[in-house]
């Protein structure tokens, strides 16, 4: 993502935790420099991994944090709400014991949230379907996943006008977002990617435009 030295730049984690620096704290590298250990900068729990970053310029209170789970919980609260961070973060929603936080994005609640799974559904929702509550909340359901899937993917339809879909064994695929239909949260979805042996599960989405160019890292 793009910053700037005075921006605050927000850290969520797997444990639904939320840390909050500023741009200038992270030591500039060269491109081919190996950075700085995360552990340098927040003060993270055992087991804690960062799942998601957001850069903001203030905390606007006409502006809010959307949030998303493996399992499909969704969680809308006031960006306001994260103007004082401590340290050693706060909790940004609470999970049950088996979830995991894997999205975050910044939102005027005007947008479509789209969530993309493993096994190839998407479900496309106006945020307003889900009603901002605190920090402590937990969240309420944003789709209804079918056994062994979870969402692997949270993007906004301004981000770009195709999605794109990729799969562990690298493939690709880009659909136009306008074909994702609106529907209300909460619902099955509909497919979005095929799954065959030849493409195994979906690994990630984004939502880009014709003049983007794309990298794909792997796990190697």
């Amino acid at each position: 993502f793009m910053t700037k030295t005075h921006h605050h730049i927000l850290f969520f984690t797997n444990k639904g935790r939320v840390y909050r620096i500023k741009g200038y704290e992270i030591p500039e590298a060269s491109r081919t420099a190996r950075g700085t250990a995360i552990i340098n900068l927040l003060q993270l729990m055992p087991e804690e991994k960062v799942t998601a970053i957001i850069t903001l310029k203030e905390f606007d209170d006409e502006r809010y944090l959307f949030m998303t789970t493996k399992s499909g919980i969704v969680k809308k609260t006031k960006i306001k709400n994260f103007a004082n961070i401590r340290k050693t973060g706060i909790q940004a929603i609470n999970l049950k014991d088996d979830d995991v936080l894997i999205g975050a994005k910044a939102t005027n609640n005007q947008k479509d949230i789209l969530l993309i799974t493993k096994h190839g559904m998407s479900i496309r929702f106006n945020e307003q379907d889900v009603r901002a509550t605190g920090r402590s909340s937990m969240g309420v359901i944003g789709m209804n996943l079918n056994e062994d899937d979870e969402v692997v993917g949270m993007q906004l339809d301004s981000q770009g006008e195709d999605l794109l879909v990729v799969s562990e064994k690298g493939m690709g695929k880009r659909t136009k977002m306008d074909k994702f239909s609106l529907q209300h949260r909460g619902g099955k979805g509909v497919r979005c990617y095929n799954i065959t042996d030849k493409t195994g599960n979906v690994v990630g989405s984004k939502a880009v435009n014709e003049e983007d160019e794309i990298m794909l890292i792997t796990t190697e």
